[in-house]
């Protein structure tokens, strides 16, 4: 069954839109990840923040569904808006569905919440429970664009914004829907930096993937929302996989064995050889295990050099939406001037653990080969051994 990324929004640390983005992105602009005082005490981690002015929460929902995570997700929405609206006038709203990756929510508002509870012994007016449920991005915008299909979040860690696509390709496919909006939404949250930091896996500084100095992740926040349909169009979900190893709670098993599945898994649902990828987004935290591993089971699955990079020192570990945002970076290399057709760059003190594999980076100017379909695969790790990988291509 075909499926099509048939529009895109977009807004993270690299900016708000379509073009803002691809011009940062390619140019390997880092101006996205900052210091930033009040998330950590007596700490200022480097932060992947959106720093761009949200767009408030239509009047109707403002009293049930006003936070940040929502006015995320309605920015990148409102880039497409258009479209989704052309969509529902083709195929009507019962026939669109929702499934969106989160796992922050609205967490940080809930937070504020609990602390003034605690503080004051009642609740602020503006606490709202449902704010912190997992399915609520999902469900505010169903309720805005009034919505009938299947409407749902996934919450799988830092898998969840790409087991979204691929949810949204199986509702096209079993013919419940006729066009998904589906993608990803995390905000920052102190929960999760906070978390992150206990696991001592927070870098203090900008981070370097695969380098012999890696420390940790910087934490990032960020929407990427997709219409998919049958209809062709731009991009071509060719297909995905996932696994999962079950290794450990937090760590990925050493060997990459449960990320060589998922990557098999894809290729053989797309009908593809490791061979015919041209490009490879790496899940690239900069956390000492997972670049080991990754780089292990890249450089076994493809035994040549592929091009590759991370690009979360570009925008920081966006956690659930990190799936749906660096597909959504492989979209645009594939949109991209046909002339250029641009790679996100590898951004790091280039300075190879040499107790790795040695990948082949991408660097700034980098293209895809020109002359026939192209094929870019993006991984997504997570706790729990939860993997999955994402084929994305030129239409057929």
């Amino acid at each position: 069954m075909n499926a099509y990324l048939n529009a895109l929004g977009i807004v993270c640390s690299l900016g708000a839109g379509k073009a803002a983005v691809a011009k940062a992105l390619f140019t390997g602009a880092r101006h996205g990840i900052c210091k930033r005082e009040g998330w950590i005490p007596g700490h200022a981690p480097p932060l992947g923040a959106v720093e761009v002015p949200l767009p408030p929460i239509p009047q109707a929902l403002a009293g049930t569904r006003d936070n940040r995570n929502n006015r995320l997700l309605l920015a990148a929405a409102q880039e497409i808006e258009t479209d989704i609206r052309a969509a529902i006038a083709h195929y009507g709203h019962a026939r669109i569905g929702v499934v969106l990756g989160t796992s922050t929510t609205g967490i940080e508002e809930a937070t504020n919440g609990i602390a003034a509870y605690r503080r004051d012994g009642t609740w602020p007016p503006d606490y709202r429970y449902a704010h912190q449920e997992l399915g609520a991005p999902a469900a505010f915008l169903a309720q805005w664009l009034a919505l009938g299909g299947p409407s749902y979040s996934i919450s799988t860690a830092c898998t969840s914004g790409a087991r979204a696509l691929l949810s949204a390709q199986r509702l096209l496919k079993l013919g419940l829907c006729d066009a998904v909006l589906c993608g990803g939404v995390d905000t920052l949250c102190r929960l999760a930096i906070n978390g992150f930091h206990a696991l001592e896996a927070v870098d203090m500084q900008p981070c370097d993937p695969f380098s012999r100095h890696r420390r940790g992740i910087n934490i990032g926040e960020a929407a990427a929302l997709f219409l998919m349909t049958r209809e062709r169009g731009p991009v071509q979900l060719l297909g995905g996989g996932a696994s999962s190893d079950a290794y450990h709670m937090s760590s990925p098993d050493p060997q990459g064995t449960g990320a060589q599945t998922a990557m098999r898994n894809a290729l053989r649902n797309a009908g593809l050889d490791a061979s015919q990828i041209d490009y490879v987004n790496l899940h690239g935290t900069a956390t000492e295990h997972n670049d080991s591993m990754e780089s292990q089971a890249v450089a076994s699955l493809f035994g040549r050099p592929v091009p590759c990079s991370s690009t979360k020192s570009l925008t920081g570990h966006t956690l659930a939406a990190a799936g749906a945002l660096e597909a959504a970076f492989c979209w645009l290399s594939l949109i991209d001037d046909r002339a250029k057709r641009r790679l996100p760059p590898h951004i790091w003190d280039e300075q190879a653990d040499p107790a790795l594999p040695a990948l082949a980076f991408v660097r700034v100017g980098d293209h895809l080969p020109t002359g026939g379909r192209r094929y870019l695969m993006s991984n997504s790790f997570a706790f729990g051994g939860n993997n999955s990988s994402l084929i994305l291509g030129d239409p057929a």
